[in-house]
């Protein structure tokens, strides 16, 4: 997981993933069948392990401001983490593929549109309880909010620290709409 997040999916050689693993090519085309699906299983692990807590979040936070302020800054603390590579795996590993690649491409831009969606969904919710104007624009806030979080992990992989992301996230909520 750490090799694909680190380096991205075409970047990892089988090679790479061998020795990192201390095993031998045939042993992982044995145990995953190839590097496409161990990949899949590095995403899934990755999810497991938090980057997929938004659901959480928004559970737990009684408003959609609430909600998106608490992703936004826990976007940040995530995306700087010391203990681990910078930014979100699943904004990046697959960015630049060769066709070849396609469908590795196509699944990170499904979980990326299923977040999307769950934030979207989270602001229709603040809209129906009256905690939005009824005339919210809720796919443009999703949209907005959604490329604040994917801008902010390429600002954490380029070197930005956590404090700039909070900073970034502080001034992004400064857009909510007015009740």
């Amino acid at each position: 997981m750490l090799l694909f997040w680190r380096r991205g999916y075409e970047a990892t050689s089988i090679s790479d993933l061998t020795a990192e693993m201390g095993i031998t090519p045939p042993s992982l085309y044995a145990a995953f069948g190839d590097k496409q699906r161990l990949f899949h299983e590095a995403v899934q692990r990755y999810l497991d392990q938090g980057a997929g807590c938004t659901d959480a979040i928004f559970a737990e936070e009684a408003t959609a401001r609430g909600a998106v302020e608490r992703l936004l800054r826990s976007a940040a603390e995530g995306l700087t983490r010391s203990d681990r590579p910078s930014g979100c795996m699943i904004v990046t590993a697959a960015t630049n593929c060769c066709p070849e690649s396609s469908d590795v491409q196509a699944g990170l831009a499904r979980l990326r549109a299923d977040q999307a969606d769950r934030l979207r969904g989270r602001i229709e919710q603040g809209v129906a309880a009256g905690e939005l104007p009824a005339d919210t624009d809720v796919a443009g806030l999703a949209t907005f909010y959604t490329t604040v979080i994917q801008g902010m992990t390429v600002q954490a992989r380029d070197g930005a620290g956590r404090d700039t992301l909070l900073a970034a996230a502080a001034a992004a909520m400064r857009a909510w709409p007015a009740d």
